[in-house]
C-alpha cells in the first residue's frame, strides 16, 4: 500500500514536470513566428524530456515512481528559409529564416 507521503511525492513531481512542459510550450508558441537573418540565431522549438526516478525506488516493488525532467532539447526540424528582399530581417541574399 502506498503511503500518503509517497502519493504527494509522485503527484508533486508530476505537477512540477508538467509545469516545465507548459513553460516550454508557451515559449514555443510565443516564438512561433519569430524570424532571423541567420539560421543559427533563429528560435528552435524546445521539448522537455521526462524520466522516471527508478534508481531511488527500485527496492519498493509495486510502488509508483516520481518523474523528473531529464533535460530540454531543441527541435531538429529544419528551419523555413524564405526569399523576400523587402523583409527587414533578410540577409544579403534576401533570405530570412523562421521556425516551421
Amino acid at each position: 500500500m502506498m503511503s500518503l507521503f509517497n502519493v504527494f511525492n509522485v503527484t508533486g513531481s508530476a505537477m512540477s514536470a508538467e509545469s516545465v512542459r507548459l513553460n516550454t510550450t508557451s515559449s514555443n508558441l510565443a516564438n512561433a513566428n519569430s524570424v532571423s537573418s541567420s539560421a543559427a540565431e533563429t528560435y528552435k522549438a524546445r521539448h522537455p524530456v521526462f524520466a522516471a526516478e527508478l534508481n531511488k525506488y527500485s527496492a519498493e516493488q509495486g510502488s509508483s515512481v516520481p518523474v523528473r525532467v531529464a533535460g530540454i532539447v531543441e527541435s531538429q526540424k529544419p528551419l523555413r528559409a524564405e526569399y523576400n528582399p523587402e523583409h527587414p530581417m533578410a540577409n544579403a541574399e534576401a533570405i530570412f529564416s523562421s521556425p516551421m
